[in-house]
């Protein structure tokens, strides 16, 4: 009986084993079938496991962020390492300059124009000189935007060219921004550029003015910045907007932050763009 039980018991062990084997080879083969497949058809290469890229990971400790008034605010180790700053364009109308500076505003971004997202002909805003006459009596520091919708190179250096014609010298501590997005409401001439016509446009417009002696900087939300491979546009930076967020969920590297487009600030009777910029620690 004793030898019966033992020969059983190692017949079931081997068993088992077999079977675990068995199915550790099925699994096996099935993924190297899978694969296999995959490469065939063009949608899998052994590289690309390998070379996928890390997951992003943010400069920002957003633990450091503060919300009061309807302004955030971020610190680092106890030191604001922030600014306030709005953006404005003729939609704001007539703007009192030194009640927003008393209100806290640390800077602004000017609209100083604009392409027609239907005819495609390129505007000067109607409040550009006022506003920046105004702002720099206010002693607040300025950046611009164009309000792109090129739909060529060609569309994105005019668009360059005529940026820097109206600015004419002018100095500016803030960047020249390149805001290419979809008007709401209309069928634009430039809403459905492939990601590679974006990207051309974007460096086209940011050579431009870098060459001129200005830093450019891209514009957008989400759905805007994944227009473009910021791979080819590497040290551009980017002012993301996301409303209505605890936290700036943006998965790129980006300088100021559009947190809400239903600001108040005083001097301005509509409401205002709000923006966060996050300063860079010294050298």
């Amino acid at each position: 009986m004793t030898e019966h039980k033992a020969l059983v018991c190692s017949q079931e062990c081997l068993g088992g084993s077999m079977v675990h084997v068995s199915r550790r080879l099925l699994c096996a083969l099935a993924l190297a079938c899978t694969c296999a497949l995959l490469t065939l058809c063009g949608c899998f290469s052994p590289e690309s496991v390998t070379n996928a890229k890390p997951a992003y990971v943010s400069p920002y400790d957003f633990s450091g962020l503060t919300y009061e008034n309807g302004r955030f605010a971020y610190a680092e180790d106890g030191e604001m390492r922030s600014r306030t700053g709005i953006d404005v364009s003729v939609h704001q109308g007539a703007i009192d300059w030194n009640a927003v500076a008393a209100d806290g505003v640390d800077f602004a971004i000017i609209r100083i124009g604009n392409r027609g997202a239907t005819e495609g002909i390129v505007y000067l805003d109607e409040r550009y000189e006022a506003n920046m006459q105004g702002a720099a009596t206010a002693g607040i520091p300025v950046g611009v935007y164009f309000f792109s919708q090129a739909v060529s190179v060609e569309e994105a250096e005019e668009e360059a060219d005529f940026v820097l014609a109206m600015l004419g010298g002018a100095e500016l501590a803030y960047p020249v921004v390149y805001d290419h997005e979809p008007v709401a409401g209309i069928e634009g001439r430039a809403d459905n550029l492939s990601r590679t016509q974006m990207t051309e446009n974007a460096r086209a417009f940011c050579s431009r003015i870098s060459d001129a002696g200005y830093e450019p900087m891209l514009y957008g939300n989400k759905s805007d910045i994944a227009k473009y491979d910021l791979d080819e546009l590497a040290g551009i930076d980017v002012w993301f907007a996301e409303y209505g967020a605890p936290v700036p969920s943006g998965q790129f590297d980006f300088s100021i932050w559009q947190y809400s487009n239903a600001g108040t600030v005083a001097g301005i009777e509509t409401s205002v763009d709000l923006n966060l910029q996050f300063l860079p620690h010294a050298a």
